[in-house]
């Protein structure tokens, strides 16, 4: 079992995502913990700097992941014909954000780093704003998909439908609500990133951003290794 285990780590730090999902993790569990810890100076302040390195990483790797989000916007379209019209609508609005959000960043990006002059901070707020807009309508679309999932399960407690069938689709509901908890934690995280004045932006103190951050990359590690274990059965 636990060979398995390190080989389904192994498998997974190989791989893009499960390294970003990794990156991601420790970043916001060093921004964590550096923030609880008492005074900015020695190990806080190593923590919190580690944490800035390793979610610069994190912005340099997605320079190249225009294309992904480009086949995989490509690939939905305006959604499967037998899909909920409302889910199909949020699902290509949420593409639509998530795809802009890219250029947006990589923009800002370059103004940092003097490849182009331009002020760098309006780039890094649209980026952030579009990335709101993004969890927001999966927010919305996963209520939405939730809202279907009670209603079939309802119907499916006063028909004989088989246990196995009751026992999927609780599941999809496991999974709607986890990706709805997760996304709700960014989502807060990126309208601190806002310019002052916007609801609560700015006003989160770093261990209050790394718990988020935690506990949204933690449920997405497990959404990602219950997809993979589910692909390989």
């Amino acid at each position: 079992m636990a060979a398995g285990a390190l080989r389904g780590l192994v498998g997974a730090l190989e791989t893009h995502r499960g390294r970003d999902w990794a990156v991601r993790a420790l970043s916001y569990g060093c921004q964590l913990a550096g923030g609880a810890l008492p005074g900015p100076a020695g190990l806080p302040g190593g923590l919190l700097a580690a944490s800035a390195q390793l979610s610069s990483c994190r912005t340099a790797l997605r320079l190249f992941d225009d294309l992904a989000m480009l086949r995989h916007s490509c690939s939905y379209g305006l959604g499967p014909e037998g899909e909920d019209a409302l889910v199909r609508g949020l699902s290509v609005l949420c593409n639509v954000a998530n795809q802009l959000y890219y250029p947006c960043e990589h923009l800002a990006w370059a103004a940092d780093v003097g490849i182009v002059r331009a002020g760098s901070q309006k780039w890094w707020t649209r980026s952030t704003a579009l990335w709101g807009c993004a969890l927001l309508l999966g927010i919305l679309r996963s209520l939405r998909i939730l809202f279907q999932l009670r209603r079939k399960l309802s119907q499916h407690k006063c028909s004989s439908s088989s246990p196995q069938s009751q026992q999927k689709l609780r599941a999809q509901v496991k999974a709607e609500v986890l990706s709805i908890l997760m996304d709700a934690a960014d989502l807060s995280n990126a309208i601190h990133w806002l310019p002052p004045g916007f609801l609560w932006a700015g006003r989160f103190p770093p261990w209050l951003v790394g718990l988020l951050g935690t506990i949204s990359s933690l449920i997405g590690i497990y959404q990602a290794s219950r997809g993979a274990n589910s692909e390989e059965k």
